[in-house]
């Protein structure tokens, strides 16, 4: 293939499909492949009610090197396609993402993380002979140690309430409506939520770039990257799946291009706090106010603040007052308008930049 099929689902195996693709064309991979679970009996529940376990042929293998190989080939084919800027997010279980892990560093990937899934509602464990396994682990590799990779922190923390986003995460399994069935029961018996892949590609990715799943299944990563105006491309052997898959993606309605605009504070104009002095926002002489302990600093002509013997930058002096660690004087400090509310200094950042930009 000479041109990039954007926005389709391939049909067929993923390793020979990936080796047609254009060399370093794709900006990330998720790949969703078979646990190889190991299932030898039939699970029921107390009421005796049979569990619908992964017991489907996809999954099966005739011991650890079969799958060793298989895992081996289509990361190996995956890094054909994937940019040297590009990463990988590969999820699994403990029955194989350990085995993976180490085939993914044989083959010369750089792990950046690995992110727990904690499901808020599990399986439990009915014989009650095991903990319940209540999660899953994600690992998140670049294709080249030191090459620049996209990661959008400040969306990350924004989604998160405005807290670095940690890298144990607790969504809910796939349910409801969400859950793709076919005449009641479930299509596929490994669908991700759309809220795991939501935060994966919200991470990692930019609108426009290309994502490409090589186990598409029922087509999570497709519907999610529509959703977040990204282009996707899938592959998958099983008929029934595309056209699931298919069926689903065509009822997604793509963002406009307004709203997928993230915010990055280090893209925006750099406000020194002396223009503040300078603009007449504050003034030599005026009383700030530390966030925590009651303390009180006066600014200097100059731009730095003196508390008693201690002066330095708003940034220095908070630091000095947080027993020297880190502290962005922008939140720490505050001032008193004339309603006498304390306000962060921030306020008034945020202020000259929205002028500067608007002019």
């Amino acid at each position: 293939m000479n041109k990039l099929p954007l926005d389709s689902i391939l049909s067929g195996d993923c390793v020979d499909l990936l080796g047609q693709l254009p060399e370093s064309s794709v900006d990330l991979i998720f790949a969703d492949p078979p646990y190889n679970l190991q299932l030898k009996h039939e699970l029921y529940r107390p009421n005796l009610s049979k569990v619908n376990a992964v017991d489907v042929g996809w999954d099966k293998f005739i011991d650890f090197k079969e799958y060793d190989t298989f895992t081996c080939q289509w990361l190996y084919a995956c890094r054909h396609v994937l940019k040297a800027t590009g990463t990988i997010w590969i999820i699994g279980s403990y029955h194989n993402i350990f085995r993976v892990g180490a085939i993914l560093q044989d083959l010369d990937f750089w792990i950046l993380n690995d992110v727990v899934w904690i499901k808020n509602n599990p399986m439990p464990n009915f014989h009650g002979v095991r903990f319940t396994n209540a999660h899953e682990t994600l690992i998140w590799a670049q294709r080249n140690k030191g090459s620049k990779y996209t990661f959008n922190h400040h969306a990350m923390k924004s989604i998160n309430d405005d807290r670095q986003m940690r890298s144990d995460w607790y969504l809910p399994l796939c349910t409801g409506k969400e859950r793709q069935k076919v005449d009641g029961r479930k299509a596929h018996p490994t669908q991700k939520p759309e809220a795991l892949l939501y935060r994966v590609l919200l991470a990692s990715t930019n609108p426009g770039d290309i994502i490409l799943d090589p186990f598409f299944g029922t087509g999570t990563t497709g519907a999610v990257a529509k959703k977040l105006g990204r282009h996707y491309i899938g592959i998958e052997r099983n008929p029934d799946y595309i056209q699931l898959a298919r069926e689903r993606i065509s009822t997604i309605d793509a963002a406009s291009a307004t709203v997928l605009e993230m915010s990055n504070p280090r893209q925006q104009k750099r406000v020194p706090f002396g223009i503040l002095l300078e603009t007449g926002l504050l003034q030599p002489g005026q009383m700030l106010y530390f966030i925590r302990g009651g303390t009180t600093a006066i600014i200097q002509a100059d731009g730095s603040l003196r508390c008693g013997t201690l002066s330095g930058s708003i940034h220095g002096l908070a630091k000095i007052l947080s027993e020297n660690t880190p502290a962005n004087g922008w939140d720490c400090w505050l001032f008193e308008d004339r309603s006498g509310q304390q306000i962060p200094i921030d306020w008034l950042r945020k202020k000259i930049q929205n002028e500067t930009a608007e002019g």
